[in-house]
């Protein structure tokens, strides 16, 4: 799969990190105009060259989602966002109020990215590297399984702190790697696999229910959230309303083209809900 390759330096100083966006500064502000071959959104950047960049094919729990900046079970959200920012090659780093970062050591540290494109917030979607990259900055290389195991995203899947998130502009041997690990992590019982109830069922009573408790995928808490912020309908309206969000994507194991996360979620007695198909079956369109 051939991917844009930038060279920068990861910068956190006085940004907010969770466990899959960062912030990362190109050496050449220049390639921030190639991504997507120059045709499709551009990258958000200020005058150095720093972007947020959120990283392909994972999904971490929420730190601070929303204008209300409600979370998910911080023990994992911050286990995710910790273990990146380590594997990165920061040491030491420093939080101040609002999950803003105050101080690292070192205060950058060098890295790469591989991308095709941006997402409708201006973020760049990469997969993201360290130290020396596997070839010219500016330019595109094929990336394949063995690229994938050496970036951050790999990692934090194999770790079991975070959650896959497919898209169907990721190469099919690359999602499928990454279905297999997710595979492997949950079997295996590690980081948040042994907690999560997305498809077991998780019990809402309130987002007191969401941020304190249930540990799920968080495409579905973000639902769950932006719902119950409309007032006091019933749980058991929920799949009404997803199917007005109308998400588009693909149950992997039947080939079903669906319309609406309502294709994959149930709810029951009217306080549980959850997911029929575990998150590396589903494979979501680019928006």
């Amino acid at each position: 799969m051939p991917m844009l390759l930038i060279k920068g330096f990861y910068d956190v100083k006085g940004s907010q990190p969770d466990g899959d966006t960062v912030h990362f500064t190109a050496d050449d502000l220049e390639d921030w105009r190639l991504v997507g071959g120059g045709l499709g959104r551009a990258v958000e950047h200020n005058a150095v060259g720093r972007a947020k960049m959120r990283l392909d094919a994972i999904d971490a729990l929420e730190t601070h989602y929303g204008p209300n900046r409600v979370h998910q079970p911080l023990h994992f959200a911050h286990a995710a966002r910790d273990e990146m920012l380590k594997w990165l090659g920061f040491t030491d780093v420093q939080h101040g109020a609002g999950e803003t970062v105050k101080a690292t050591t070192p205060a950058s540290v060098p890295g790469f990215i591989l991308t095709r494109g941006s997402d409708v917030h201006g973020r760049c979607i990469a997969l993201a590297g360290r130290g020396t990259p596997p070839g010219a900055s500016g330019l595109e290389i094929d990336v394949d399984e063995a690229v994938l195991r050496t970036t951050v995203n790999h990692h934090l899947i194999t770790s079991g702190l975070v959650y896959p998130t497919l898209y169907r502009s990721l190469f099919t041997s690359l999602r499928v790697e990454m279905a297999t690990v997710t595979k492997e992590a949950r079997d295996q019982g590690r980081g948040l696999w042994p907690s999560d109830v997305t498809t077991t069922g998780a019990k809402i009573t309130g987002l007191a229910s969401l941020t304190d408790d249930v540990v799920i995928l968080p495409k579905l808490f973000r639902r769950l959230v932006d719902y119950l912020r409309l007032g006091t309908m019933p749980l058991a309206c929920f799949p009404a309303y997803l199917a007005g969000i109308g998400d588009r994507f693909s149950i992997l194991s039947t080939g079903q083209r669906c319309v609406g996360l309502h294709r994959v979620v149930e709810t029951s007695n009217g306080e549980t809900v959850k997911m029929t198909h575990p998150p590396e079956d589903l494979l979501f369109e680019d928006s």
